[in-house]
């Protein structure tokens, strides 16, 4: 049987493009081979990491590129099509290009403490390692590791504020 040209083929898109809901989210994740409780992936989701590190009751967006050694915290979200991929590509002088594949030269592994808000449109590079209950502001593109409960926004993305543990407000830095 042609997969492709079958009924299979169409349900299984079917599946994977018009379930986002939690119980969809939820078998998406178990396909995916996440297995602590809560967790979550939404449609269109690339996930391509190693183990199962996406701690309970997190959730990855939609169309989200999770790639590499990657490691997501309990209790986190992910917004839409935002990108984590964890790695480097090195340039070869005698080659006159950069690798095809990943180097393993320094520790590349992304990681995203407990608590965080990853907001839309994202990108974090390899290195980075995100503190606990931080938030990061969509479009931001994060570069270097934050510290716990920092509002991180911008291109590359910079420390604007800190959320305070206790009260749960938001404060932000002066101008």
């Amino acid at each position: 049987m042609d997969v492709m040209d079958g009924e299979l083929f169409e349900q299984i898109t079917k599946y994977f493009s018009l379930t986002n809901n939690k119980e969809g989210n939820e078998k998406r994740a178990k396909i995916y081979g996440f297995t602590e409780p809560g967790v979550q992936v939404a449609p269109g989701a690339n996930i391509r990491i190693k183990g199962n590190q996406i701690g309970k009751n997190s959730f990855v967006g939609l169309y989200c590129y999770l790639n590499g050694d990657v490691k997501v915290g309990e209790n986190c979200l992910i917004g839409p099509q935002c990108t984590l991929a964890a790695g480097n590509h090195k340039y070869d002088p005698e080659t006159d290009w950069f690798s095809a594949r990943t180097e393993g030269d320094g520790d590349d592994s992304i990681v995203v403490g407990d608590g965080t808000w990853i907001a839309s449109g994202c990108t974090i590079t390899g290195g980075v390692k995100i503190g606990r209950c931080n938030l990061i502001c969509a479009g931001s593109v994060l570069t270097k590791s934050t510290e716990d409960y920092s509002i991180m926004a911008g291109v590359p993305a910079k420390k604007i504020g800190r959320i305070d543990p206790e009260s749960g407000k938001y404060i932000y830095d002066k101008k």
